[in-house]
């Protein structure tokens, strides 16, 4: 099954014109090997992505954190006066965050940071860079230049790639939004609006 453009837009009409054509001929191209080439499967994987990557705005993590932000979303890593020091501080902030996980290196190496979530999926960590590099499906060296997952093909490939390898395909085929959400998320974060973008995307790929 391939897909057009006017769906894509019709599931998100913020769809960036420079972004779209080369989306809609890469996932045409690639679709098959990656076995999302049903229309339900098409429709939960644009629905993920579309809450993921803000109506397809975003193809890297936004780090840029308030202090009340910083204490909300990541309670684990800051008290007060952290948070303070760290505000609308990117670098420091993925630095702090990410050190010492995923592969990164501890906080002052910034590799939370270099390896920051990016892609339509949010690729996140070394070690998932470095998973999606040895797969066979990564085009270029992304551990030295991570910013080609903010490029085509990388954004999409390396969205359809980490959907693969995490066996989301089963849980479309059994319509499990919740299931796949945890797959891609680790949780539920964000259900509703995935929800919402699933329910269009059902309409627009199966109709």
């Amino acid at each position: 099954m391939k897909i057009t453009k006017s769906q894509l837009l019709r599931l998100c009409f913020t769809y960036p014109k420079d972004r779209i054509d080369d989306d809609v001929r890469f996932f045409n191209e690639w679709a098959d090997r990656f076995g999302i080439n049903t229309p339900l499967r098409i429709a939960h994987f644009w629905a993920q992505l579309a809450h993921e990557s803000v109506g397809f705005t975003h193809v890297e993590e936004n780090l840029n954190y308030s202090a009340d932000a910083l204490l909300r979303t990541f309670p684990k890593h800051f008290t007060k006066e952290q948070a303070k020091a760290y505000a609308n501080k990117p670098v420091m902030i993925a630095s702090r965050v990410y050190g010492n996980r995923l592969g990164n290196g501890s906080e002052d190496t910034k590799e939370g940071y270099v390896y920051r979530g990016r892609g339509y999926i949010q690729v996140t960590g070394k070690s998932n860079y470095k998973l999606y590099q040895n797969s066979g499906y990564c085009s270029g060296n992304i551990l030295n230049y991570p910013d080609l997952l903010t490029k085509a093909p990388g954004r999409l490939k390396s969205a359809m790639w980490f959907w693969y390898s995490r066996g989301c395909n089963k849980l479309a085929d059994n319509d499990d939004v919740k299931g796949v959400t945890k797959k891609i998320n680790g949780g539920t974060n964000g259900l509703a609006n995935r929800m919402y973008y699933w329910r269009k995307a059902k309409r627009i790929f199966l109709e």
